[in-house]
């Protein structure tokens, strides 16, 4: 099982790439993912409206970056 710091040290990368390029990515309206901007299905839900404001992006990824992952997603199952 991964730390729940090296968990939200992840998040931070991430986040840091999102906010680098936020036209790259979208959230997810169903479950608030940020998820890549190219999808048309969220792979986490399954929804398919999207938000695609950029500062939104940025204000969602740094919201996601200091907590820890909540979305249930499919390898979870395994």
């Amino acid at each position: 099982m991964v730390s729940d710091n090296h968990s939200l040290q992840e998040r931070v990368k991430s986040a840091a790439r999102i906010i680098r390029e936020p036209g790259k990515y979208k959230i997810c309206l169903g479950c608030e993912s940020i998820v890549s901007a190219d999808i048309s299905t969220c792979p986490n839900c399954h929804a398919y409206r999207f938000e695609v404001d950029h500062d939104l992006v940025v204000a969602q990824a740094r919201f996601l970056s200091g907590r820890e992952r909540q979305t249930v997603l499919a390898t979870d199952f395994h």
